[in-house]
């Protein structure tokens, strides 16, 4: 699937292909769901085709589409092509490299680009695992990058979510960054450029990439997903720049389901302070896997903003899906501008405590409690 709107940023890459100025790292940094790893992978199969052509159209340089190069590349088995993404840590094995999930990595990519960290958590399984990129990871990349291209060309190492490096690999990492193999490129796709080290950081190129603007959203959910103009044009708008969450939109999710009822259940229980209820609330939330827990906090901090930009009656600052709205309709008053900061911090606060792994259950009863202060403000 090729990169959906970011037509500046291929022809940037392409420029540095024609020019022959690639340098040896390339930083793509944007939010989720803008394409970054469509964009990689575009670029890498340019890299590793072995007849390019020139496109007299655009004046761009292109992959042929047809040579064994973009076969290998297009099924992701190019020997020549690396990837490195957050894991965990395997029962069965002390060492936790990408090649071990491999398999779930591909069928997700050749499904589509366009995912995020939660998708790639359920493919493996995740229940109370963080995942992260270990050390013995930069080991597995030295290893690779070391020995002689496969066909001969370019060696592409594509990092996901790079953030995500633990202390030991980033130190690691940053020693071949300083020194990369001749013909050697790392592509780094990242959210969140500024939890890479400073030192790696550095060593790269940066390009920003941006939201996707809801015109395309819409026009690519109608060719590849052939929703109607108008379903597609709500998604769109939902989606809010990002053609992942559009993706989620498209069939929502259970688990996304259960996030509104748990929210809408738990206001309720407040308002009427209902402690025994609110405690029960919490021991079943408490009972999820720590991710999805974050994921529901993640949900509900989104969820508040959108009830307090409601109170605006401007339709098109919100992005909330049918179901959503329904709710906000009378809930939205009881987030207003005496509480929504306390609310959002509460919310960050527990997902934080979360995070470093705290008691569920008093993380949940403790804001849970604190709610029915705030939403009598």
């Amino acid at each position: 699937m090729l990169p959906i709107a970011q037509t500046s940023v291929v022809a940037h890459l392409r420029k540095l292909y024609a020019d022959n100025r690639i340098p040896h790292a390339l930083l793509l940094a944007g939010p989720e769901g803008c394409g970054k790893m469509a964009i990689a992978l575009d670029f890498a199969r340019l890299l590793l085709c072995e007849t390019p052509q020139h496109d007299g159209t655009d004046g761009q340089t292109q992959p042929c589409g047809h040579c064994h190069g973009c076969a290998m590349s297009r099924t992701l088995a190019h020997p020549d092509l690396h990837f490195v993404f957050p894991t965990i840590k395997s029962t069965s094995s002390t060492r936790s490299v990408s090649d071990m999930w491999l398999k779930e990595w591909r069928e997700m990519l050749l499904e589509t680009p366009y995912f995020d960290l939660a998708m790639w958590e359920e493919r493996m399984g995740i229940a109370n695992q963080q995942p992260q990129i270990f050390a013995d990871e930069s080991e597995a990349i030295l290893r690779k990058v070391s020995l002689v291209s496969a066909q001969g060309g370019y060696k592409i190492v594509i990092i996901w979510l790079p953030e995500l490096m633990n202390e030991a690999c980033a130190n690691k990492m940053l020693k071949l960054l300083e020194e990369p193999p001749q013909q050697t490129l790392f592509l780094l796709c990242s959210n969140q450029p500024e939890r890479i080290i400073t030192t790696i950081r550095s060593r790269t190129q940066r390009i920003d990439v941006k939201v996707i603007p809801e015109a395309d959203i819409a026009a690519a959910l109608e060719q590849e997903r052939g929703l109607s103009a108008p379903d597609a044009a709500r998604i769109a708008h939902i989606a809010a720049g990002s053609y992942t969450r559009a993706l989620r939109q498209i069939s929502v999710s259970n688990e996304e389901r259960e996030f509104l009822d748990m929210f809408i259940l738990l206001m309720r229980k407040c308002y009427l302070r209902d402690i025994k209820e609110m405690h029960a609330w919490s021991e079943q939330l408490s009972s999820w896997g720590r991710e999805r827990q974050k994921a529901f906090l993640e949900y509900a901090q989104r969820l508040v903003r959108e009830n307090f930009v409601y109170n605006f009656r401007l339709p098109q600052l919100n992005y909330l899906t049918q179901e959503e709205e329904a709710f906000s309709t009378n809930f939205a008053r009881f987030i207003n501008e005496r509480n929504v900061i306390g609310i959002s911090e509460e919310l960050a606060l527990a997902q934080r405590d979360i995070m470093q792994n705290v008691n569920p259950r008093m993380v949940f009863f403790d804001f849970a409690l604190k709610m029915i202060v705030l939403l009598i403000q």
